[in-house]
């Protein structure tokens, strides 16, 4: 923490006015490269006016992509896609 607080005082204000730019980028970049967030077998079908029976069918043909790591059946927004571009 020392080393950091001399690094900024022998900085003019400039150069710490550039680096707290830079540093807003890269916050504002890792937020952006969150991973996609999965959607529930409720936003599905929410999105696509289709019922969760039907959607459950498709995953037990092996026609609909999820994961069920979690104990409950997820989806990424690009299976869901694939699926309906399918059908």
């Amino acid at each position: 923490m020392q080393i950091h607080i001399r690094i900024v005082d022998q900085m003019s204000n400039a150069e710490f006015h550039e680096l707290m730019m830079i540093l807003d980028r890269v916050e504002r970049n890792q937020v952006n490269t969150q991973p996609k967030r999965y959607l529930t077998i409720k936003d599905v079908s929410n999105s696509t006016s289709l019922s969760q029976s039907t959607i459950r069918r498709a995953i037990r043909k092996g026609e609909l992509k999820c994961s069920k790591k979690l104990g409950k059946l997820l989806f990424k927004v690009e299976w869901i896609d694939n699926w309906l571009g399918d059908k």
